[in-house]
C-alpha cells in the first residue's frame, strides 16, 4: 500500500478514499470542523498499521483488524481509547460499504476492549517453552525469533524497545542490556543467561548476513533484508507461534511483559524495583501487578484449600 498522509495529496486509490471520507464525515454527517478532525486523527492508527503490513484499505479482513487491536494494546493505549479508535475504524468501514467502494463490512465480528478493569493474560515458563518449542529452528528467522521471545520474557521489554535493540547496548558479558525507552530514557536491565545463550546462538546466523542495508548494522534483530524489525512483524509472529503451540490464551507480545513483571512480583520483588525495570515514569503504572498477582493467589487458594 502507499504511504498516505492523513492530509491526502495526489490521486492514488488511498487518498481519494480518504478525501471522500472526509467529505462525508463533513457534509454527510453534519460534524463540526473538530469533530471531523478527530476522526481523522485517530484514522491515523489504522493507516499507519496497514502502512507497515501493506494491506491496502479494500483488502482488509477481519483478522487484519484483530492484528490491528493488539498493536493498540502493545503501543500502550488503553482501554477507552481503543474504544474510541474501534468506532471511528467502523465509521470508515461503514462508510465503504454506503460508497460502493466495498461489498462487506469487515468490522461486524470485531470485539472492543473491556472498559472495565482488566488484568492482562500472564503466561507460565511452561507456556513460554511451549511457545519456542513450536519455532522452527530449520528456517532462516527460527533461531532470530526464539532468541526474540525469550528477550522480551527474560527482560520484560516493549515490543518498540526492542526493535531498537542494538549491539552496542548489549553487555552480555555483565548479564545486562540497555533499554531506550518511553522519552528516550535509558535504563539498565539484567538479562538471564538462557536469553544471552539465545542471542548468542542467532549472531551465528546473523554474522552469515551480507546484505545489511547502511545504518542498520547496529540493530540486534534483522530481517532478510537486512533490516531492523517493525512491532508489527513481531506482533504476527508470537500470536502465530501461540497459535501452533496450542495457547489458548488471548496472546501479543506484551503478554511476555505482563508475565515479566507478574513472575518477579509472585516471587518477592519490591514494586519500586519492579517499576525501575520496565521503565514505568509512574508507580500507579507499576501497581496493575500486583493486582494480577492478588487474583492468581485467589486462584491458588481456592483450588487448593479445604475451604476455597
Amino acid at each position: 500500500m502507499e504511504n498516505v498522509e492523513m492530509e491526502p495529496s495526489g490521486n492514488s486509490p488511498a487518498t481519494s478514499i480518504l478525501h471522500r471520507y472526509r467529505r462525508y464525515l463533513k457534509l454527510e454527517r453534519g460534524y463540526s470542523q473538530n469533530t471531523v478532525d478527530a476522526y481523522m486523527h485517530d484514522l491515523t492508527h489504522l493507516v499507519d498499521y496497514l502502512n507497515e503490513v501493506c494491506i491496502p484499505f479494500t483488502a482488509v479482513k477481519l483478522a487484519d483488524l484483530e492484528n490491528f487491536v493488539a498493536t493498540l494494546a502493545d503501543l500502550g493505549i488503553g482501554a477507552k481509547s481503543q474504544a474510541r479508535i474501534l468506532s471511528g475504524v467502523r465509521s470508515f468501514y461503514r462508510f465503504l460499504v454506503i460508497d460502493g467502494t466495498i461489498d462487506d463490512d469487515p468490522t461486524e465480528l470485531l470485539e472492543s476492549p473491556n472498559i472495565g478493569e482488566h488484568l492482562p493474560e500472564v503466561l507460565s515458563t511452561k507456556d513460554v517453552d511451549m511457545i519456542e518449542d513450536a519455532i522452527d529452528l530449520q528456517k532462516w528467522e527460527g533461531q532470530r525469533n526464539k532468541a526474540i521471545i525469550e528477550v522480551l520474557f527474560s527482560c520484560g521489554l516493549r515490543v518498540s524497545e526492542l526493535v531498537n535493540l542494538k549491539l552496542s547496548d548489549l553487555y552480555l558479558d555483565d548479564k545486562f542490556i540497555r533499554v531506550t525507552g518511553k522519552g528516550s530514557k535509558q535504563r539498565l536491565v539484567p538479562i538471564s543467561q538462557k536469553a544471552v545463550d539465545e542471542i548468542t546462538y542467532w549472531f551465528a546466523d546473523r554474522n552469515e548476513m551480507t546484505n545489511i542495508k547502511p545504518g542498520e548494522e547496529d540493530y540486534v534483530f534483522l530481517n532478510r533484508r537486512g533490516h531492523h524489525l517493525t512491532r508489527t512483524m513481531i506482533l504476527i509472529m508470537v500470536k502465530q507461534y501461540a497459535r501452533d503451540a496450542g495457547i489458548k490464551k488471548t496472546i501479543s507480545p506484551h503478554t511476555l511483559r505482563h508475565s515479566f513483571a507478574t513472575h518477579l512480583l509472585n516471587r518477592g520483588a519490591d514494586l519500586r524495583a519492579l517499576q525501575m525495570l520496565l521503565g514505568h515514569s509512574s508507580l500507579s503504572t507499576t501497581q496493575i501487578y500486583t493486582l494480577v498477582a492478588r487474583e492468581q493467589l485467589q486462584q491458588l487458594h481456592r483450588k487448593h484449600h479445604p475451604r476455597g
